[in-house]
């Protein structure tokens, strides 16, 4: 599966009608973070493709989405199950620890 870039328009009818988990990645394409997660988050698309959803919104094409989940930095990933959020993680993280996150 190719990873989804959301708008605000599609956001809650991706992920309240999602039956399997998703991973939504807040990001800026001037944020060098960002650019370091972005070969992981790919990776892990790969690895759970059918079994969960990763998803992108670029802060700054996306603000209102950024504002309603309250955003400070980025890269922050907030995890959905069941359409509600389950799980938040700010920073470059381990692919490990996302995978865990994502299907715990």
């Amino acid at each position: 599966m190719a990873i989804l870039h959301l708008t605000e328009a599609e956001f809650d009818n991706e992920i309240k009608s999602s039956t399997v988990p998703v991973l939504v990645d807040f990001w800026a394409s001037w944020c060098g973070p960002c650019k370091m997660l972005a070969p992981v988050l790919e990776e892990i698309d790969q690895e759970v493709a059918g079994n969960a959803k990763v998803c992108k919104v670029n802060v700054d094409e996306q603000p209102a989405l950024a504002a309603r989940f309250g955003i400070m930095s980025i890269p922050t990933m907030i995890f959905f199950k069941g359409g509600e959020e389950s799980g938040k993680m700010v920073g470059v993280r381990a692919k490990e620890d996302i995978l865990g996150e994502l299907q715990a």
